[in-house]
């Protein structure tokens, strides 16, 4: 099935990039595959408004500032805004994900199921607080990897649903990070100090060149230097799930092929050709690759492609700091799958 993200760009404050990404979903078919989603599952958690606002306000209040933009717009209840873009107490379903680092570049197999995928990729300015980011968007205010303008790049791999507590999920961390953290060390503060709802390994690198894998779950965090990153924790090894096999696999066929000194074509091409059995096709089961990501903390730049088999299309994050727009609009792929984005 053919596949495309709408590339995004703004600058401005979050109240306003709120309202615009209402204005968005007005025009999309996110909303409404969001909205019908929850007619067929009911969720299993409750958001009370009054604690997601002050999680929000603790840790960035500027995306709080971003959500009550998304109201105005959408004229929707702030409950309803917070279930479906808070990103705060809700379960995520089992996932896959595949990340190599290499000196100075990350590489992320992003595998899920293809309805819970948006369809943005995300550019953002603030003019109010926070950094500059760029990185595909999740449940509209989320991001499941991404790079900002201090050269920080992220990613996270999903590690088991067991015990959810009260939290932030992976989707809203990941944006947290982006949003408010310089360097691996802040980042690994942060993912010490911000409840975290489920159980998830978060990669980050930062131009230095060093990448660490920080594995979380609601009762512990532990921290490891580390280059590659599959779906079980080796720190927190009592957490893990119960079936690990395919994640050691994977793992496994990423050591024996990433060698110290492979260069970052040869990382995405391990990662993206679907000859070399880390690229999944497992959409049905929620862990089908969707996307390859990959980022150049020191250059400031991104690789990106949908779907397997792929030449990525470059951003020049750091021209589009500087003022010059991404003239790509759209980008589009190939997904080995009859299931929709949602923004189909």
């Amino acid at each position: 099935m053919k596949v495309y993200s709408d590339v995004t760009q703004f600058r401005g404050s979050h109240f306003d990039f709120g309202y615009a990404q209402g204005r968005y979903l007005r025009e999309s078919n996110v909303l409404i595959n969001r909205q019908k989603g929850w007619k067929t599952r009911k969720p299993r958690f409750y958001t009370n408004v009054q604690e997601a606002k002050q999680a929000y306000m603790r840790f960035t209040p500027g995306i709080w500032d971003e959500l009550l933009g998304l109201q105005e717009a959408l004229e929707l209840p702030m409950e309803e805004i917070l279930r479906n873009f808070g990103n705060y107490r809700v379960n995520a379903k089992p996932g896959g994900c595949s990340i190599l680092t290499g000196t100075d570049f990350m590489v992320r197999n992003y595998d899920y199921n293809p309805i819970t995928y948006d369809g943005r990729y995300s550019f953002f300015q603030p003019t109010d607080q926070g950094y500059a980011m760029m990185g595909p968007a999740s449940r509209v205010t989320g991001r499941m990897d991404g790079m900002n303008e201090k050269g920080l790049s992220m990613g996270y791999n999903f590690m088991q649903r067991r015990r959810p507590g009260d939290g932030f999920i992976c989707y809203m961390i990941g944006r947290i990070i982006l949003e408010t953290c310089a360097t691996v060390d802040d980042a690994i503060q942060l993912l010490k100090e911000i409840p975290h709802r489920g159980s998830f390994s978060y990669v980050v690198m930062d131009p230095s060149g060093e990448s660490y894998v920080v594995e979380t779950t609601a009762r512990s965090v532990g921290v490891r230097e580390s280059n590659i990153c599959t779906n079980h924790f080796e720190i927190l090894t009592h957490e893990n799930r119960y079936n690990l096999d395919d994640s050691l696999r994977r793992k496994n066929l990423i050591e024996k092929n990433g060698k110290p000194d492979i260069t970052a074509g040869e990382a995405f091409c391990l990662m993206n050709d679907t000859k070399r059995d880390i690229f999944s096709k497992l959409y049905g089961s929620w862990a089908g690759t969707i996307h390859t990501a990959a980022y150049f903390p020191k250059e400031l730049k991104a690789w990106f492609s949908l779907g397997g088999d792929q030449d990525p299309i470059v951003f020049d994050f750091g021209d589009w700091l500087k003022g010059n727009d991404i003239e790509v609009e759209k980008i589009t792929g190939e997904l080995d799958s009859e299931i929709e984005l949602a923004n189909m």
